[in-house]
């Protein structure tokens, strides 16, 4: 809390024109009398009745302003005067804790706490304070508590001594001030010190009335002596200021000599003054700015959450305060600008920022609800939510988009609105319209004021829709709004009410299911044939704004759990417990709370618009399932679990897992996991309908499918030809694929089961990511290490793999190679008659790469003969199949198949011979000359040289290299041809030059080739070990006089073509090129002649090259 060194002005004058100084002498000696009496009536060891004054002056010092005490009674006794402000000090800790720590409760009081944190609170420290005796100088005078508290020396700081004052008025701190210059929302310690030692030591405070009764009983002599000495302990302060009072005081006309009376401090609260514990606003707007402005980080939107718990913690205790704070919290949200930012540039508010605005327009619907507040009240309210409406950055309520949701007090439409019409609902939206709500309603009074659950006294003239077959009444109203009343009543301290309209909502929502299942099994002979179903809930009660599931719930788990609510819930005339009141035989209130989040999450309702929306709902069913996973089941709650399921299986439109099923409706899958994994133990056949059935996806059907896997079920679409953007739909699919899992884990062992599931899969599932999730999942159920395979699941395994091989094989997938090995592995797991079946049918299942590369080598790889425990004609079998599989490939896809084929038939001569005939046919046509290079470099390796120097020669028909590609790939596969045919022989390189000649015109290329020809004589390692001749060819003679001319004419032209466009920088760099030219040149017997003719010619053409023809000359003359 911000405090001011300095005491605010006093609100009122006080005066005594009409005591006498005989009765000022009475009421000095009765207050001395009673002054005494009052500190031993005070103590905690005092167990006397309490007197009729004390009783009275703390009646009057808890609800009148001292103000108007004195304007009612013309003499006030001194000791009733003390009585009053004794009593008007708070005498509740709660209230100072709630003012100077976020976390509150009774184990705040009382006591330090151990943890870190805690110790560093306001309140923590304030009672370490007190409790190390730091607290002195204690002077209660009037309406006003002084004194000093030292703050302990550490380490790092000397000891502090803080001048702490505290204003109260009629039980509540109205001001406070202290010298530590501490600025907060919450009180400082030294201020919870001096009150609690108000509080904890009355009798060792000492109490004096308001100081202008003091002064009332002194006469002028002593008055001038009090006024004297008083500027004299302080004139260094308060001389100016007493002079200038002197000065106005003996002016006639000034205008302090025209008002009667003068200012008290100390003389308590006026007439209108408000009634409220101090609340510094400054601080308040400042701590949020700045949690505003730091963006979510540091803890920021942490320190939010925490005011709007302080706020709900204000409204529980009935303090006026938590209005005003959340005012002032959200003028501070209005203002940040990074609203207009974010509107200016089209982006979206961050997830945590949003719900921050989700929270404050909740708040405000709390507020706006409160069944005891005044309508100016609330019409001020309603201008300043109107005002804040139609700012153009307030947030909407749906996120960036328009919302479809109904009026507060309007019925739901049958059909979506018209977008056009829609208006634009904001976070205020909804509080505006709580505004129009009233609880003026008879029957709704009856609801929360009557005790009619102790008996049933309203069997007589009942009326169905207000009350149910055991007399109990029913509340009939929009769910949501109905909900955010409970809400509302549990917020402003009123459990009992929100207890019974809680529950009269429970029994309504419980009815109405009935009468719904009731409807479709009367009615269902007709529906089914017609596939026609209503959407009867545009807007789910799960991911609603106002959460009305979450809040049924919670008021009836925090009941039951004997919590904060419980603990303040008055059942007065009866000695029962709550328990036997408000439920039937058998029930608790965990078993209601339970059963409505049944029904709740069970409901049919449409997916919402919105990336937001859809986002919220997910993570309020998750945070209800998480919840309802706390709860233990017992017996009754596993009836109630079967009966719900029953029912929700029964419903047709109306429920999620019903037969009938709207194609935009919000899919079921963590809700059915949650009910299967709870119903598993205890009815097996129940819960796997009941999860067979939430399996549906229909928002991902092109068409409406002809049946369940139980009955036949029906998908209509409202809106047929409109594609929903549904944002979350990887999170449904991943969703859909957990309960899939359960399922599948749940059905080990259980032929029947597996079988089911795994039709269910087939039908719902779109994802082949997803489907290949299930599959490993199953692969590793079934295979685990600490027992024997499961034969079944293994083989429920390898036919979602293969489902997954065929959705996959004309799509990309980055994951599709994983898949592939996989779904080895999973075969060879399977066994031997699983690989035959995928190497019979791989067309359907594999690219032809990936049989032969991956498939049929893993097959013949030793690791999977020995997984298998193959013999000898089991082992041929298998590799014959994998052959054939191979040559198949290698047919249809020569281009990356050939390789693999001709490695995995190796072991097979006809099959090896067959594999070469392939490549062979398809190297005019269909292979280019890498891949030709590759299997000729293949087969000299496995020693077919002269196979090797046919593909090699194929391959040089499929290349051309260019003047400047000195650099290129495919040239080291020129030079191996070019040595295979040189070591095969004359005639081998007689006949590979001119196609080198034709292919290659890179002259550097050319010179390599010709100066390794030129090196060793041809055929030195010839076929079959033969040696020929040592005689090196001749250059002048076929084929080398070829080679060369070649050779010579690339220089040539490489030369003219680099002299086009040369540069400076490029000049030593061409003179190197022509040194190796004229080593070429030179080759030829008259080489010499032709390079001095070629430099001349270069002289004449390019003599405007003036710099780089005199390099010329410089080196070749």
């Amino acid at each position: 809390m911000a405090e001011r060194v300095q005491q605010p002005p006093a609100k009122r004058l006080c005066c005594r024109p009409g005591y006498n100084a005989a009765c000022r002498q009475g009421q000095r000696a009765a207050g001395a009398a009673c002054g005494s009496g009052a500190a031993q009536g005070d103590s905690s060891k005092t167990r006397n009745p309490e007197t009729l004054l004390d009783i009275a002056a703390r009646r009057v010092a808890e609800k009148w302003p001292f103000q108007r005490v004195e304007e009612r009674f013309e003499r006030i006794p001194e000791p009733v005067q003390r009585r009053i402000v004794y009593w008007s000090f708070p005498r509740s800790e709660r209230e100072i804790c709630m003012y100077s720590s976020f976390n509150t409760g009774g184990e705040e009081i009382g006591g330090g706490g151990d943890g870190g944190d805690e110790t560093r609170l306001p309140f923590r420290r304030g009672i370490a304070l007190l409790e190390s005796g730091c607290v002195d100088n204690v002077l209660q005078v009037g309406f006003h508590l002084s004194g000093t508290v030292r703050e302990p020396p550490t380490p790092s700081e000397a000891e502090l001594v803080c001048n702490v004052s505290v204003s109260f008025d009629r039980c509540k701190i109205t001001a406070v001030t202290c010298s530590c210059g501490n600025k907060d929302i919450f009180y400082c310690a030294h201020v919870v010190a001096l009150s609690l030692y108000r509080v904890r030591k009355p009798e060792q405070v000492k109490l004096r009335l308001p100081i202008s009764e003091t002064l009332f009983q002194m006469n002028r002599d002593q008055l001038q002596k009090f006024v004297q000495y008083l500027i004299t302990v302080h004139h260094t302060e308060v001389l100016p200021t007493a002079q200038k009072l002197a000065d106005e005081i003996l002016s006639q006309n000034s205008e302090i000599n025209q008002v009667h009376g003068a200012p008290d401090p100390t003389a308590g609260a006026s007439v209108d003054d408000d009634n409220c514990w101090h609340l510094d606003e400054e601080q308040v707007q400042e701590q949020v700015k700045l949690f505003l402005s730091q963006g979510g980080y540091h803890g920021s939107g942490k320190q939010l959450n925490l005011l709007f718990s302080k706020v709900r913690e204000m409204l529980k205790m009935r303090d006026s305060n938590g209005a005003r704070m959340l005012t002032l919290i959200t003028e501070q949200f209005m203002g940040d600008p990074r609203l207009a930012l974010w509107r200016q540039q089209g982006t979206t508010m961050t997830d945590k920022y949003r719900q921050l605005w989700d929270e404050l327009g909740a708040l405000w619907m709390c507020i706006v609800l409160n069944p005891h507040y005044k309508p100016e009240q609330k019409g001020f309210w309603l201008r300043q939510l109107r005002r804040w409406n139609g700012v153009d950055v307030c947030p909407l309520e749906d996120g960036n988009h328009g919302s479809e949701l109904t009026n507060l007090t309007n019925a739901l439409p049958h059909g979506p609105p018209d977008p056009l019409t829609r208006p634009h609902r904001t976070v205020f939206t909804r509080a505006i319209e709580a505004c129009d709500l009233h609880w003026q309603d008879p029957h709704l009074q009856h609801i929360i004021t009557e005790d009619h659950y102790a008996n049933y006294c309203y069997h007589d003239n009942l009326n169905s829709s207000l009350f149910d077959a055991r007399g109990w009444p029913l509340w009939h109203e929009h769910v949501p709004t109905a909900c955010a009343r409970v809400d509302a009543l549990r917020s402003h301290g009123h459990p009992k009410e929100a207890l019974q309209l809680a529950i009269a909502i429970v029994n309504t929502l419980r009815r109405q299911q009935q009468k719904q299942a009731e409807f479709f099994r009367t009615h269902k002979k007709e529906l089914l044939p017609k596939g026609v179903t209503s959407v009867t809930n545009m807007e789910g009660w799960v991911g609603h704004p106002l959460d009305p599931i979450g809040t049924l719930f919670s008021t009836l788990m925090e009941t039951g759990r004997g919590g904060e609510d419980a603990a303040l819930l008055d059942f007065s005339g009866s000695g029962r417990r709550p328990e036997q009141r408000f439920l039937e035989d058998g029930e608790s209130f965990a078993s209601l709370a339970v059963e409505t989040a049944l029904i709740g999450l069970g409901q049919q309702r449409v997916m919402p618009e919105g990336l937001y929306a859809q986002e919220k709902l997910c993570r309020h069913e998750e945070q209800l399932l998480a919840r309802l996973q706390e709860v233990h089941l017992d017996d009754a709650l596993v009836k109630i679990f079967r009966r719900q399921a029953a029912l929700l299986l029964d419903a047709g439109p109306y429920s999620g897992l019903g037969e009938l099923l709207y194609r935009e409706s919000v899919p079921m899958h963590t809700f059915a996991k949650y009910l299967f994994t709870s119903l598993l133990p205890h009815d097996a056949e129940l819960a796997y309908k009941l999860a067979l059935r939430a399996m549906r996806l229909p928002v991902l059907e092109s068409t409406p499918p002809p049946g369940d896997l139980s009955r036949p079920h029906h998908i209509v679409s409202v809106a047929s030809n409109r594609l929903p953007r549904w944002f979350t739909l990887s999170h449904i699919e991943t969703q859909q694929c957990e309960l899939a899992s359960t399922m599948l884990t749940a059905a080990k062992g259980d032929a029947r089961k597996l079988e089911t599931v795994l039709e269910s899969i087939q039908k719902n599932i779109h994802s082949s990511s997803h489907i290949f999730k299930l599959a490993q999942d199953a692969f590793k159920i079934a295979t685990l290490m600490d027992s024997l395979p499961d034969i079944t699941l293994l083989k429920v395994s390898l036919e979602l793999g293969l489902q997954v091989m065929r959705m996959t094989l004309s799509t990309l997938n980055w994951r599709r190679r994983e898949m592939v090995r996989w779904l080895v592995t999973c075969a060879t797991e399977a066994g031997v008659f699983a690989l035959d079946s995928i190497m019979q049918s791989w067309f359907t299942l594999f690219t032809p790469t990936e049989a032969t590369s991956v498939v049929a080598s893993t097959v013949m790889s030793n690791s999977t003969i020995v997984r298998l425990h193959l013999d000898c004609h089991q082992q041929e079998n298998l590799a014959n199949s994998a052959r054939t599989l191979a040559l198949q490939c290698a047919m249809k896809d020569p281009q990356n198949c050939a390789l693999s084929a001709l490695t995995l038939c190796e072991k097979d001569h006809v099959a090896f011979e067959t594999a070469y005939q392939i490549v062979l046919e398809a190297a005019s046509t269909g292979m280019n000359y890498t891949q030709l290079f590759t299997i000729a470099r293949y087969m000299e390796h496995r020693g077919y040289p002269m196979r090797a120097y046919k593909l090699a020669t194929l391959a040089m028909t499929h290349l051309n290299l260019s003047y400047n590609q000195d650099t290129h790939p495919a040239i080291n596969d020129v030079l191996w041809a070019c040595a295979l045919s040189h070591s095969l022989g004359k005639n081998e390189l007689a006949s590979v030059i001119p196609l080198v000649v034709k292919s290659v015109k890179c002259a550097t290329v050319l010179s390599d080739i010709l100066r390794r020809c030129t090196l060793t004589t041809p055929g030195m390692v010839a076929l079959h070990g033969r040696r020929t001749s040592g005689k090196l060819m001749p250059l002048d003679k076929a084929p080398l006089r070829q080679l060369l001319d070649a050779t010579i004419g690339a220089y040539i032209n490489t030369t003219h073509s680099r002299l086009t466009h040369i540069s400076p920088r490029h000049y030593s760099e061409f003179i190197e090129f022509l040194s190796k030219a004229r080593e070429t040149f030179l080759m030829a017997h008259d080489g010499h002649v032709q390079f001095t003719q070629f430099i001349d010619n270069l002289k004449q053409i390019y003599k405007g090259k003036k710099k780089l023809m005199m390099l010329v000359r410089e080196r070749f003359g």
